[in-house]
């Protein structure tokens, strides 16, 4: 998929962000939202928050059903006030926050020695268990290819080394990663 423009970015984020406001400080959900273009896309999308340089929220959708806008605005809203692993962002957190959009490419199975550190997210499931970890939390945290199978598996429920088995499936994607920070010219470490 071609990499999106920077005003099409900005106007993502800005989405992002105005949703969050107005989930956070009018308890409604943004309604009004652009029906073309980069909005009317489908495709995976996962919303996620930073405070003060720390992880606030992060929610997202694998399989796009809805159109690109209106996953950013309900994921958007979701992860400030709805990630079980944080209180809800209060409305004096705001100008704190830092948003970073990841974009998914399509999900296809994927070989584990074909992974690549900082390129491939994988989503792992066996029965109904299912983890994803994007392509920049195994950078974060100096995950190895191992590892980042490992922690994929943990993500799912699933033992660590799950991944070897024969019925558990992998599939990995690329991400378009970006956030405020980058988009107002800012160099990021987060992608």
């Amino acid at each position: 998929m071609p990499s999106l423009s920077e005003t099409d970015r900005q106007s993502l984020l800005e989405l992002a962000r105005r949703a969050i406001a107005e989930a956070v400080s009018l308890q409604k959900s943004t309604e009004e939202i652009s029906p073309g273009g980069v909005f009317a896309e489908k495709r995976g999308v996962f919303v996620t928050l930073h405070r003060l340089g720390r992880l606030r929220g992060c929610i997202g959708v694998v399989d796009a059903f809805e159109p690109l806008g209106e996953s950013i605005a309900r994921c958007a809203a979701n992860a400030a006030l709805h990630d079980p692993r944080f209180s809800p962002v209060r409305a004096d957190e705001l100008p704190e926050l830092e948003i970073e959009l990841s974009l998914l490419s399509p999900l296809e199975p994927i070989l584990p020695e074909k992974i690549e550190i900082g390129k491939h997210g994988l989503l792992i499931s066996q029965g109904s268990k299912r983890g994803l970890l994007l392509p920049q939390v195994a950078v974060e945290h100096k995950f190895g290819r191992d590892q980042f199978l490992e922690e994929t598996c943990r993500k799912a429920g699933l033992n660590a080394n799950a991944w070897q088995e024969p019925e558990t499936q992998i599939l990995g994607f690329t991400c378009e990663v970006f956030s405020e920070g980058e988009c107002a010219g800012e160099q990021s470490a987060d992608g």
